[in-house]
């Protein structure tokens, strides 16, 4: 039984170097750890967090955003042409996907093991292997920018022109409020300041009369 558990396990090591994935290596040369057990341990608690549902989304969050942007700061770095163009790919997608997820959120959380499938989705998108984002992008993605190019551009334009009248006008409110908190709490003081001598000038007279 342990030899033929070894044997799948150095066939599973076998993909693994096909696929040549460099952070396993990186791990494995680090921890010591076979890359294979790595991969397999991490699966089976991924199995396991899936099916308990903790702390689903967050890990779909970071496995979305981590590797993704230490490959695209390596890129920027490298100044290699394609790998910078192939995440830049992977950002467009990966912001699409996150509005189309914001409208239909109420709705996903009804589907079983969506989370699962959400990692998936990801990870096919990421790979350098697999090049799933450049494949949707090419797809339907390019098309459907260019085709609304224009419209995007004007949107972001009017944002852009409108963000400074609403700045200028929530400061311009914000300094009449200012103003106007200032001037009722003065307007507090010398009123029970002028009530305070006034009182105490009464005082004076009555204890003056009283001594007559």
């Amino acid at each position: 039984m342990a030899a033929q558990f070894e044997d799948k396990m150095m066939q599973f090591r076998g993909k693994l170097e096909k696929l040549n994935i460099p952070i396993l290596q990186q791990i494995e040369d680090t921890t010591g750890a076979r890359k294979e057990y790595v991969v397999s341990g991490a699966a089976t608690l991924l199995t396991f967090l899936f099916f308990l549902g903790i702390g689903a989304g967050s890990l779909c969050r970071i496995v979305g955003f981590i590797y993704p942007a230490y490959k695209s700061f390596e890129a920027i770095e490298n100044r290699t042409r394609g790998e910078d163009t192939q995440w830049l790919i992977y950002w467009v997608v990966y912001g699409f996907f996150t509005i189309i997820e914001t409208f239909v959120d109420f709705l996903l959380y009804w589907v079983p093991f969506y989370f699962a499938f959400k990692l998936a989705f990801l990870l096919w998108a990421m790979l350098p292997q697999t090049k799933g984002a450049k494949f949707l992008y090419d797809t339907f993605l390019k098309d459907i920018l260019k085709k609304n190019e224009k419209k995007f551009d004007e949107a972001f334009e009017n944002a852009k022109n409108s963000v400074p009248n609403v700045v200028s006008k929530v400061t311009a409110a914000a300094a009449d409020a200012t103003s106007m908190g200032l001037s009722a709490a003065a307007s507090y003081a010398t009123t029970n300041s002028s009530t305070s001598s006034f009182e105490s000038l009464n005082a004076r007279e009555e204890i003056s009369t009283k001594a007559d």
